[in-house]
């Protein structure tokens, strides 16, 4: 790996397209790399993993009114929309724009976390809609998605957005763009352009994540897929793209991040270098926010050593500085605290999560956040004794550089009324692959299997399962089944609707 420093340079001070840092992830895309068997396999358990969570969303509202807005735009050489039958087709776009939604709705799949938050697996749903529509193999789209989760990573250890309250839409943008033009053959330049389009479209801020947090949490990365897929489409007409868009006087960096003294280091693979970023991911064994995987795993643990919950008088949650402040007390948002918060605004909140885990020894995406469950009183007096505070050293291994030495946990202080103190802590979730149980094929399929249950037809999951795993000698006849249907009956929206302006 090589680390490219990345800053602002003045119009008068002309910087080679060669030395910026879109065209140094453009070079990675247009690497034609042998691909690592165990990257093949993890792309394969993440294609198996978004599935999983985008049929348990499936009749969700905001799925659903995705779905309705895909069917409105039919095209017979298309794309497979999750649930519906595989012999109706959709645009790429509009398919990217509902898959991307499903499996981004319920918060249940894969995350990395370094100098900002990331959820790759959003890179998967617009390359396998362009894929599809475009005509290519399995072979083709593992190519693509190695180099969305390569440059994804990448950027998400080099360049901060939360600092400057900016969404992590940000970083997977340009990646799903390059990862498309590696699948489709496209050339460094044509890459170049497409990145530099995706990024300069892309920046939203994080209010999307902040206060009332509504739908939009999971349209934000399906919106990005299609951002993406215009942005590469553009530059096949032989369109160009703002530039510098990360170094220019007016750039992203400029304006929108560390500002014109700002400096950035970006690693990324030199020619001919494996890409190997996807083995650094992690996914989730719990339907929530991933600061609170571990913590989840604690509470559960915590438990058996209480027995009477009304005893407790305080319970304090020492972590890291993004799980303080992003999802725990120093978000100072009250509606983390409120009995009536949306699921999308109780998946931000740690009190909320550790007090139902403890309380329950257990984590259901779905009956965890029933407002029946929010709102039951002894869960409401023991969320409200839950505080968080940020610990340096929690922060330090968050940060770590060694994926091997990075801990998203907590130290828990549980404080009885008699003085009594429980005192526990864990760095990773028992899924991840440091934990206690690392998650393999089989857990994948495990998942796959309790979140479709009574969903789909036990046909209808084998012939998933067996032919995903078969992805790299996928034919693109083949990649068009690469679905999951359902009985269009169960399906809400299955059919073009009158509501919207489509």
């Amino acid at each position: 790996m090589k680390k490219h420093l990345v800053r602002v340079y003045p119009s008068k001070e002309k910087l080679p397209r060669e030395n910026q840092l879109a065209w140094k992830m453009a070079e990675v895309a247009s690497d034609k790399v042998k691909i690592n068997e165990k990257v093949t396999d993890m792309v394969i358990n993440r294609i198996i993993d978004n599935a999983s969570v985008a049929i348990a969303a499936i009749n969700r509202h905001p799925v659903a009114s995705a779905r309705a807005m895909a069917i409105a735009h039919p095209r017979a050489n298309g794309a497979t929309v999750f649930g519906m039958p595989n012999d109706q087709r959709f645009d790429c776009e509009w398919t990217a724009w509902a898959n991307g939604t499903a499996v981004r709705e319920l918060d249940f799949h894969d995350t990395f976390l370094a100098a900002d938050y990331s959820h790759p697996g959003d890179n998967i749903p617009p390359m396998l809609a362009v894929a599809q529509q475009t005509g290519k193999s399995g072979a083709d789209l593992l190519r693509g998605i190695v180099t969305g989760y390569e440059l994804h990573v990448n950027l998400v250890k080099g360049i901060c957005l939360h600092k400057h309250k900016k969404d992590h839409i940000a970083h997977l943008c340009p990646a799903t763009a390059g990862g498309i033009g590696t699948m489709l053959g496209l050339s460094t330049e044509t890459i170049y352009q497409a990145i530099q389009q995706a990024v300069h479209v892309s920046f939203t801020t994080r209010q999307s994540r902040k206060g009332e947090i509504s739908s939009w949490k999971a349209y934000a990365p399906a919106h990005s897929g299609k951002l993406a897929i215009e942005a590469v489409d553009r530059v096949m007409r032989g369109e160009g793209a703002p530039s510098p868009i990360y170094e220019g006087e007016d750039s992203v960096i400029a304006y929108m991040l560390d500002g014109k003294d700002g400096k950035y280091e970006v690693p990324l693979p030199g020619p001919g270098e494996e890409k190997l970023a996807i083995l650094e991911t992690y996914t989730k064994e719990h339907s929530a926010e991933y600061q609170s995987q571990a913590l989840i795993d604690l509470a559960c643990r915590m438990r058996t050593k209480i027995k009477n919950f009304d005893d407790i008088k305080e319970i304090v949650i020492h972590t890291s500085h993004h799980t303080h402040y992003v999802i725990g007390t120093g978000a100072g948002d009250p509606q983390k605290m409120d009995p009536n918060s949306s699921r999308e605004t109780l998946d931000h909140s740690i009190m909320y999560i550790f007090a139902v885990a403890l309380q329950d020894g257990k984590w259901h995406h779905l009956h965890s956040y029933a407002p029946e469950r929010a709102q039951r009183p002894e869960t409401v007096r023991l969320w409200h004794k839950v505080r968080t505070l940020e610990a340096p050293q929690w922060t330090e291994w968050y940060h770590d550089p060694d994926p091997n030495k990075k801990r998203f946990g907590g130290t828990v202080e549980i404080i009885m009324n008699n003085g009594e103190t429980l005192i526990d802590e864990l760095g990773v979730a028992n899924a991840h692959p440091a934990g206690a149980r690392p998650f393999k094929r089989d857990d994948y399929i495990r998942k796959f299997d309790t979140l479709t249950e009574g969903a789909i037809t036990k046909d209808e999951r084998n012939r998933f399962i067996s032919l995903v795993q078969r992805l790299p000698e996928i034919t693109a006849a083949e990649l068009l089944q690469l679905n999951v249907q359902l009985p269009l009956a169960t399906l809400i929206n299955n059919h073009r609707d009158t509501k919207g302006i489509f």
